[in-house]
């Protein structure tokens, strides 16, 4: 659970500073539908930050093990659909594009796993 709950609070730091890089540094320097895709990674990258710390704190007894992979795939999904938007705002180059739907299955699953683990939860 701590560890999880760490990376998710790491996560969350960044998604901050992405927006508020977007909103400060990128501003005036990339086009509208380049700033827009940066704004969405940011966006879903603290949600889904936040979304893992929920599954670090739902990591225990039956519903371990779910929610430490609803965890992975949420920062899996951070990594795939934040990363690829990121990239692809700040480099220009449209391929990165081609990543962006794999994070947000990763998104959905972990999702999917992070319910699973709640029927698994025992009632305090």
């Amino acid at each position: 659970m701590k560890k999880w709950l760490f990376i998710a609070s790491v996560n969350g730091a960044l998604a901050v500073l992405a927006g508020a890089f977007a909103a400060h540094a990128l501003q005036h320097r990339l086009d509208q539908p380049f700033a827009s895709a940066f704004n969405t990674g940011a966006h879903y990258h603290l949600i889904h930050a936040v979304a893992m710390g929920v599954a670090a704190l739902a990591a225990r007894g039956a519903a371990r093990m779910h929610a430490e992979v609803a965890a992975l795939l949420f920062l899996i999904g951070i990594l795939l659909f934040s990363g690829s938007l990121y990239m692809l705002a700040l480099t220009g180059v449209r391929y990165f594009a081609y990543v962006t739907p794999l994070g947000g299955i990763a998104f959905v699953l972990g999702w999917a796993v992070l319910a699973w683990a709640a029927l698994k939860l025992e009632d305090a």
